[in-house]
């Protein structure tokens, strides 16, 4: 199984480290201390959570002005396999990003529900909007 620091479950939630580490504190994300001492989040609890996250939108930092990228850095929620398509979910921050690919493709990146994933997106056209 996965496990996650607080660094880097704050940037998988689009956090800062010290938000990450309050919520942890206050018990809304359930951490674990390794040999050394450091305090992880398994991945299964990370990606319940990021979901659990984004459907409240209590998000405490708000997200800056920009165009958005092309490549979200997440945690993977959710794979459904068929026999030969798969989809997978990755929460990226408040995103929730889904792609339909080869099962062959998810069993070659090893992919499972609680692991660390990039989704990348290309399209044609690019819609900003400023709130």
């Amino acid at each position: 199984m996965h496990s996650y620091t607080i660094g880097q479950a704050a940037r998988l939630l689009g956090v800062s480290p010290d938000t990450a580490r309050r919520w942890a504190d206050a018990g809304r994300v359930a951490t674990h201390r390794d040999d050394s001492g450091r305090r992880l989040i398994d991945g299964r609890d990370l990606a319940a959570f990021s979901v659990e996250l984004a459907k409240s939108g209590s998000g405490e930092e708000e997200a800056p002005y920009t165009s958005a990228r092309n490549a979200f850095p997440g945690i993977v929620t959710a794979i459904k396999l068929g026999d030969v398509a798969a989809q997978v979910e990755i929460q990226a921050g408040p995103h929730r990003l889904v792609s339909l690919l080869t099962r062959e493709a998810v069993e070659e990146l090893g992919l499972e529900v609680g692991m660390e994933a990039t989704a990348r997106v290309k399209s044609t056209n690019v819609h900003i909007d400023r709130s």
